[in-house]
């Protein structure tokens, strides 16, 4: 049961994260190579879609009736919307699509968290919580190598979207029977103290906001970064599966150090590694530094999400939901400003490379808000 629990979850966000809420990167060098919109209207329609991100983690957090039809209207909107993304053009109805599969990944973000982390600590198999999160490694993955399957046989973007809503949905329909039913998520006889806002709670939630704005802007646009460096060349259709690959490994990393050090002290130095991975990805030349850049930054992405979630329940133990939707608030707040920040910087400059400069100092500073001494139980 464990095992079928964890692997629905997994699955659940291969869909919901890696293929509904970052197809988009691949696509977004076909879509203006099409003049769908501009590499500012990029930026823009990203906005959107972690707008809806922030809601949709948001009223998760908050829910007290129909949680479970929430998890099930995120997996499922996903892709439905990614399918619906065929057939619209332009940077508003591409807008609107977005902040939906926004809304609903972050429903499915927090509640697929909640359920399983739940569950396999029920069945005294809490490690495999860490394996659900690598759902979206995962999912980058496969969405990166269609991306390469998509530009071999010179798709077009309506027809890209088909093929990667239609895998979505493939993956869905093996695992809808095993998603959680009524009650399963939401307890309402069992009663806590109210969650009390500790310092180092305060730390956790805006390192994680900044964790969000430091990693966004690479991961929305290094297909199109290597596509304008390397426009001939085979590399820059294999960005993309690399982050995704690398933030596979990066998460078996984390379980096969679990033991090691603090779990503050480890996403500290993830989150230092992935500015490094930003940092890489501009001021080293050549093909070589945006392969740093996807796999450094791409290492660490699912990591942070993991320890930083890892962190709030140590610090908070009795408020698991509350804690993954505000921690995915902060994040999302964090994604929201990074495509804001991106459309502004190449409206004024007509170049990305300020905004990245920025990703790379709040990546650092939010490494530095958690990094100490505390001595929490280090592993899951």
């Amino acid at each position: 049961m464990a095992l079928r629990i964890a692997l629905s979850g997994f699955l659940a966000l291969v869909v919901a994260m890696g293929i509904g809420r970052f197809a988009f990167t691949p696509q977004v060098p076909l879509m203006i190579i099409e003049n769908q919109f501009t590499l500012t209207g990029a930026g823009v329609v990203a906005a959107f879609n972690y707008l809806g991100y922030l809601f949709g983690a948001y009223d998760a957090m908050r829910s007290t009736k129909h949680v479970e039809r929430r998890l099930w209207l995120g997996v499922w909107g996903a892709v439905v919307l990614t399918l619906l993304s065929a057939v619209v053009s332009g940077i508003w109805w591409h807008g609107l699509l977005r902040f939906a599969i926004g809304w609903a990944s972050g429903w499915a973000l927090v509640l697929v968290a909640a359920w399983t982390n739940e569950r396999l600590a029920h069945f005294g198999r809490p490690a495999l919580s860490a394996a659900v999160f690598a759902g979206p490694g995962v999912g980058i993955f496969l969405s990166g190598m269609l991306a390469v399957a998509i530009h071999g046989l010179g798709l077009s973007a309506s027809q890209a979207w088909w093929v990667y809503g239609g895998l979505g949905l493939i993956l869905v329909l093996a695992i809808s029977k095993n998603l959680p039913r009524t009650g399963d998520l939401y307890r309402p006889t069992i009663s806590v103290e109210p969650l009390l806002l500790t310092p180092e709670l305060k730390k956790l939630v805006l390192s994680y906001s900044l964790a969000g704005f430091g990693y966004i802007l690479p991961a929305t646009f290094l297909s199109q970064m290597a596509t304008v460096r390397f426009p001939d060349s085979l590399f820059a259709q294999f960005v993309w599966p690399v982050f995704g690959g690398a933030a596979v490994i990066g998460i078996i990393i984390g379980i096969l150090t679990r033991r090691c050090l603090s779990t503050q002290n480890r996403l500290a130095i993830t989150l230092w590694i992935q500015a490094l991975g930003v940092l890489c990805a501009e001021i080293i030349p050549g093909v070589s530094g945006l392969a740093l850049g996807a796999l450094l930054t791409g290492g660490g992405f699912l990591c942070v999400v993991q320890l930083a979630l890892q962190y709030g329940r140590e610090l908070a133990p009795n408020h698991g939901r509350y804690m993954a939707g505000l921690l995915t608030t902060g994040y999302a707040i964090g994604q929201l400003v990074g495509p804001m920040l991106s459309a502004l910087s190449t409206a004024l400059t007509h170049r990305l490379e300020p905004a990245l400069y920025v990703a790379v100092v709040a990546l650092f500073v939010a490494g530095g808000l958690v990094v100490g001494r505390r001595t929490g139980a280090a592993s899951l």
